[in-house]
């Protein structure tokens, strides 16, 4: 498998910590609009932001990818959102292992913000539908790399 490299570099590495995960089985798509909505966020402000998508009780705005998406309540200065839950659950994971990454390193985990979050897509797994007559419609299943860098306020 290919060394994927983050995206972010940063110099001092003593005052990042970071976290990476690959080939997740989400939606590349849903990924990018949630970085966009926590790019930037402290950490327990995007935690409690992911815990509240994942409750289905607030919507991701959804800039790029919102062709025939509908408009939720609760979103300021942008009408359409949705709640992507896997992804919102994977994306927690990961941001909690950077967490713990900080914790490690013995940064203050109180002050953590977002410094860096991205998501890329990944390989595509090959699948299909047997159809009639001998036919197969393909059923393939997207992979979305999420890298994310913590650093102190």
């Amino acid at each position: 498998m290919a060394d994927i490299k983050y995206a972010y570099n940063d110099e001092d590495g003593s005052k990042t910590a970071r976290a990476m995960g690959k080939t997740l089985k989400i939606s590349p798509k849903h990924s990018v609009e949630i970085c966009r909505a926590i790019r930037g966020m402290d950490v327990e402000k995007a935690k409690n932001y992911l815990i509240e998508v994942i409750d289905m009780k607030k919507a991701v705005p959804f800039k790029r990818h919102n062709k025939k998406v509908g408009h939720r309540k609760g979103l300021n200065g942008w009408p359409s959102g949705r709640y992507p839950v896997k992804a919102a659950k994977q994306i927690l994971k990961i941001l909690e292992n950077a967490e713990a990454n900080a914790e490690y390193k013995g940064m203050d985990t109180e002050n953590l913000k977002i410094v860096h979050i991205s998501s890329h897509r990944g390989f595509v797994i090959k699948g299909g539908i047997p159809r009639a007559f001998g036919r197969v419609t393909p059923f393939n299943t997207p992979t979305t790399h999420v890298q994310i860098v913590l650093g102190e306020a």
